[in-house]
């Protein structure tokens, strides 16, 4: 009867833990891919203005920021087009990052770490948006969108970190049943 129980409750555990793996495995992947698409985007400034003026309302304050944007983008383009290299090492950044989740991808428990960083980061974007937003003249609101993605990105960063600490449980407890 021991032998049995053992063998119900190890596979039990296993099919807890796999569970465990596919969730954090599809929300790192989103997070990934989510946080790759935004480095992207960095690079091709000029045609994603053009491309929001077209669906926001003349007159409004977002399009008219946007408008003053691209002007400024299109004289920076026209006249030190070099300048522009730092969107492309800001696309960049956020790709190396995106390639550390890696390692959660192979081993969440062994590389919680790199969630906690991650979420570290997320929560560096608060003050670094409101102050270096508010150095470069931005508008509060500006700066308070900006803040946003700190915000959602912590979230599933979070929840992976919580669902890791439940699989090193899980893990945990299976060590030591199989010593038992």
């Amino acid at each position: 009867m021991p032998f049995y129980f053992e063998i119900q409750s190890t596979f039990k555990m296993n099919k807890q833990s796999n569970k465990l793996k596919q969730q954090i495995r599809a929300i790192v992947i989103f997070f990934m891919v989510a946080l790759a698409f935004s480095g992207a985007t960095a690079i091709p400034a000029e045609t994603e203005l053009k491309l929001l003026l077209k669906y926001i309302p003349a007159g409004t304050g977002i399009a008219n920021l946007l408008t003053t944007v691209l002007h400024a983008v299109q004289d920076t383009g026209a006249r030190y087009p070099f300048l522009f290299y730092g969107n492309d090492w800001l696309a960049f950044a956020h790709f190396v990052i995106a390639v550390t989740f890696i390692g959660v991808l192979k081993d969440p428990v062994k590389n919680i770490w790199v969630l906690e960083f991650g979420m570290i980061a997320c929560i560096m974007v608060l003050p670094f948006a409101l102050v270096a937003g508010g150095l470069r003249g931005l508008p509060i609101w500006w700066r308070m969108i900006d803040c946003s993605f700190g915000i959602i990105g912590f979230i599933p960063l979070w929840i992976c970190r919580n669902k890791t600490q439940k699989l090193e449980k899980l893990i945990n407890e299976d060590r030591l049943n199989i010593i038992f």
